[in-house]
């Protein structure tokens, strides 16, 4: 148990507030991992957290479509990642998503509109 802790406590000194709002997202069912078929791509979809409940698609390595991404991760540098790109990661690793199929031309379609 200790473990855990001092594991949530190395996560939360590198993604600050961020990892805190990822791990609200996470526990509220809020990630998407949508597939498509045959070539077996995806990009998860998470959910904001303003009123708007606003649904933003992330590639969870590299890139999401919010604000936060583009302002304090791309443009200033001061964060990591935003907290959707963590919300999906850590909710790839713990198989805590809602798995959502797509042609490959539904996938693509979806990607058109980033």
């Amino acid at each position: 148990m200790e473990g855990n802790r001092v594991y949530t406590q190395s996560l939360h000194f590198l993604f600050g507030k961020n990892f805190e709002g990822a791990t609200r997202i996470v526990d509220q069912r809020g990630v998407s991992k949508i597939s498509a078929h045959p070539s077996g791509r995806f990009i998860f979809q998470v959910a904001g957290e303003s009123r708007r409940k606003e649904q933003y698609l992330c590639f969870a390595e590299n890139f999401c479509a919010c604000y936060s991404f583009f302002y304090d991760v791309v443009n200033r540098g001061e964060q990591l990642c935003c907290k959707h790109q963590l919300a999906a990661r850590l909710a790839a690793s713990l198989g805590s998503y809602a798995e959502v199929k797509v042609s490959d031309e539904e996938l693509a379609l979806l990607l058109s509109r980033i």
